[in-house]
């Protein structure tokens, strides 16, 4: 991880220490336990944790969901709920966002917290506390978050700017460096790929039938035997298998926390265009070998990663608001 940080360009670096002094006034009000003694009788954390575990319990790809959640949450202002707020030309409404699942999750966990302390603890930590719960859950390896964030009373779907599924590994870089993340953190956050799927029309253009814009080209980064299978049965070349679903990791591990997404990279079988190019970086590539050959050393970065996207620019004290129900302004 410290090779990777230093290998990070002064601009790249100008860049995440803006982002980190932008989120640095509030993350360094976050606390560990926040909720403590101030929920009535209840533990806010083992309210949550046991939504979440009721839920995994019945569908388990609610991991997946948010994972999701969290990245399109947190990539877009900061974790601030701007997300979950309805109505027109809100962040919900933009297109990297309708297909954002797990908003009822969150939801039932606010509802079931404003029972036993109204106004106390926000949708933005709610969030938080269940992605960490869901990830533990599929197997990853628990970790600790601090709380304490506030809602913000922003939600424009023209700020949501996330990035694309066929950047190369350098752009992948460059916008997670906005984040305050280096070339190490990029590599283990689209590790989160490990589990969920995407849909045919994510891969049939850019990889499977019109590689580069050549009508009928696949992509030659792409084991032939698993673009063979996609192109067959998956996804074949007709408009009705554009909404199939395409499991980003083998799908008997794709609900599980793992590290077998980075050993599909090497054998080329990485499902989206920026996947793959992780391995076909030289800079990028050392680092997926790493995680490939050590589930252990994934799963701690992973965690720490989480945290560290988690914290990015939130509001905390008297900033912003707490919210009686996540999908509205007070």
């Amino acid at each position: 991880m410290a090779s990777a940080a230093r290998s990070m360009s002064a601009p790249a670096l100008m860049v995440a220490l803006a982002v980190l002094a932008l989120a640095g006034g509030g993350s360094a009000q976050l606390q560990f336990g926040f909720y403590k003694g101030k929920c009535n009788a209840s533990d806010v954390e083992a309210v949550v944790q046991g939504l979440v575990k009721a839920r995994f319990a019945r569908e388990n790809p609610i991991v997946a969901y948010l994972l999701r959640l969290q990245f399109h949450e947190c990539a877009v202002n900061g974790c601030d709920g701007g997300l979950l707020i309805d109505g027109p030309g809100t962040e919900k409404t933009a297109g990297p966002n309708l297909s954002v699942k797990g908003y009822d999750l969150i939801a039932t966990i606010k509802a079931e917290l404003e029972k036993r302390c109204p106004g106390v603890v926000s949708c933005s930590d709610i969030e938080i506390l269940a992605t960490r719960d869901a990830v533990a859950l599929a197997g990853g390896q628990p970790y600790a978050v601090r709380t304490g964030r506030r809602d913000r009373r922003r939600s424009v779907a023209s700020d949501v700017k996330l990035p694309g599924a066929d950047y190369t590994a350098a752009q992948a870089v460059a916008y997670y460096s906005r984040l305050g993340m280096n070339a190490y953190d990029t590599v283990v956050l689209l590790g989160a790929h490990t589990v969920g799927a995407t849909h045919c029309s994510a891969i049939k253009s850019s990889r499977l039938y019109r590689y580069g814009g050549k009508p009928g080209a696949t992509d030659p980064g792409m084991d032939p035997a698993t673009a063979s299978v996609y192109k067959r049965y998956v996804c074949p070349n007709v408009s009705s298998s554009d909404g199939n679903a395409v499991f980003l990791d083998d799908q008997w591990s794709a609900v599980k926390v793992d590290n077998h997404y980075y050993r599909n990279l090497q054998l080329r079988r990485g499902v989206l265009s920026v996947d793959q190019n992780l391995y076909n970086d030289g800079s990028t590539k050392p680092i997926v070998d790493q995680l490939a050959g050590n589930n252990g050393m994934f799963l701690s970065a992973f965690g720490k990663v989480l945290v560290k996207l988690s914290e990015v620019n939130v509001l905390t004290g008297t900033q912003g608001e707490i919210r009686k129900v996540c999908n509205k302004f007070n």
